[in-house]
């Protein structure tokens, strides 16, 4: 038997009539006679026994009805169970987020997040990018948003944005035009790792025009580096978003030579997303073009 006739024969010995069968299943009455009647075809005997106050169950379809029931109650609770999916009951979603988007990108995307997908679990790590790459590899994150560089082979890597970093100065420093390079390391500028995404960037750019701070201070964490500035440790250059969290604290001036960096979600390559995963997904993308409007709104002012 198909399923199309186990649902029509359920619904039949249900209700005893073709009519209320029809109605049972919002079909016609002529679809349900000709599904019954195929499945009579198929079978070799009757299921039902026609007669003036309606159908009766043969005894072949008494042996039936048992196994009938039992197989039409897990086709109702498959139905169930793919409503849930596509509304994101009982789903998780683990995402992964590179330190400075954590508070200025992540915390906002995720209670509009919630606004409108209120049944979803959400699971957040905001980690250095060698771990979320690590993670998201041992199947422990579903994706995660981080600075662009290069990435596994197995890491599929979705742009997002793309700017460039920004200048850190404390506040009794206001200068006007944007800083050099030079006059950054003249003031004793508090470097990133030469490994760290961003840092990579920074270091060339001094190698090529072969400044060298006078004391060198590596530090991994943006954050930390905007408050060693404000702490009267020197200037520093983080992204656009670490930068934006300090503006009411901080100098933010752009830098005369370009540090451009870029945004992008990772995960693998090979594991289908759902849909719950997409949706957060589209949502830290509008989310983050928003924030990243409104801190250059903030750099440009003077």
């Amino acid at each position: 038997m198909r399923l199309r006739h186990i649902e029509v024969f359920q619904a039949v010995a249900q209700t005893g009539t073709i009519s209320a069968a029809a109605r049972l299943l919002n079909v016609s009455q002529p679809n349900v006679s000709r599904v019954l009647n195929h499945a009579e075809q198929q079978l070799g005997f009757a299921l039902f026994e026609r007669r003036a106050q309606g159908l009766v169950i043969t005894a072949e379809g008494r042996r039936l009805l048992p196994e009938i029931d039992a197989l039409y109650h897990r086709l109702q609770a498959i139905n169930q169970l793919a409503d849930q999916l596509r509304r994101g009951e009982g789903q998780t979603v683990r995402v992964g987020a590179a330190h400075a988007f954590g508070q200025m990108v992540m915390a906002p995307a995720l209670v509009r997040y919630r606004q409108q997908a209120a049944a979803v679990n959400v699971e957040l790590v905001t980690e250095h990018f060698s771990t979320l790459c690590r993670n998201i590899l041992d199947d422990q994150l579903d994706f995660a948003l981080v600075f662009g560089q290069q990435v596994d082979a197995d890491l599929l890597a979705e742009p997002l944005f793309h700017s460039t970093m920004v200048a850190l100065l404390p506040l009794h420093l206001r200068r006007e035009e944007p800083v050099s390079l030079e006059w950054l390391c003249a003031n004793n500028l508090l470097l990133m790792q030469a490994q760290d995404p961003l840092g990579r960037v920074l270091h060339r750019a001094l190698d090529d025009k072969r400044l060298y701070p006078a004391v060198s201070l590596s530090i991994k964490t943006y954050s930390v580096i905007a408050d060693m500035v404000l702490a009267g440790g020197g200037v520093g250059v983080v992204d656009l978003f670490t930068a934006c969290r300090y503006a009411d604290q901080l100098t933010l001036l752009p830098v005369a030579q370009p540090l451009p960096f870029e945004v992008m979600l990772i995960s693998r390559r090979d594991r289908p997303q759902s849909q719950s995963t997409l949706h957060l997904k589209q949502v830290i993308r509008h989310r983050l073009w928003e924030i990243a409007q409104q801190c250059e709104a903030r750099l440009a002012r003077p």
